[in-house]
């Protein structure tokens, strides 16, 4: 390999690392961490150092790359409480199913233009999902709403068109999301300040 060849290769490291930082998909960002770790294990053993070459590729590599990969799934989830069969004592309605699973769409595609996904979490009673938000099991919560829960109340407004979904969420950013992104008004959504309610989601 000639002198200018490896000048080409050098210069794919300063290249590779500003494509990194301006990628705003994380995903994307993992393919360029990896284009990068072995980009600087070619330059590495081109230039006659094979154990810092052998090092990157393991470790700078596929191990940062796999680490990386398990953290961006884990954080970008949010994990939303919902309750079984909606929580009434009485069956619940096709079109009850079909506005809850309306609402649920409209949360990942809002969520998707952010790289996050939604994971819904069902519980069994009320007590279990709202202490499953308070010890943050959860990042929010769904339940059907009722017209006592959603205070105050202007009586000019029609049943028909009342929230028909209570949406609580103990986590800053995600309120700010819905609350400006979602344009169905199927939820009447809640910030519930918890302690500490500010750890990375």
């Amino acid at each position: 390999m000639n002198e200018s060849d490896i000048y080409v290769i050098i210069a794919l490291l300063p290249l590779a690392s500003c494509m990194l930082i301006f990628q705003v998909n994380p995903y994307h960002a993992l393919v360029i961490r990896g284009i990068l770790g072995a980009v600087a294990a070619l330059v590495y053993a081109v230039l006659g150092a094979a154990d810092v070459a052998l090092t990157e590729a393991l470790v700078g590599t596929m191990l940062a790359i796999t680490l990386y990969a398990v953290a961006v799934r884990s954080s970008l989830t949010m994990r939303l409480g919902v309750l079984e069969d909606g929580g009434d004592k009485v069956p619940t309605t096709e079109e009850v199913e079909r506005h809850f699973g309306e609402l649920m769409d409209d949360l990942r595609r809002i969520f998707s233009k952010h790289y996050m996904r939604v994971e819904v979490v069902p519980y069994t009673d009320q007590q279990a999902l709202h202490r499953a938000l308070m010890e943050k099991e959860v990042h929010a919560t769904c339940t059907r709403s009722h017209l006592s829960e959603l205070e105050p109340q202007d009586p000019t407004v029609p049943e028909s068109e009342t929230p028909s979904y209570h949406t609580a969420t103990r986590v800053q950013r995600l309120y700010d999301i819905i609350r400006t992104e979602l344009s169905s008004p199927a939820t009447h959504l809640t910030y519930i300040n918890t302690p500490d309610s500010g750890e990375k989601h």
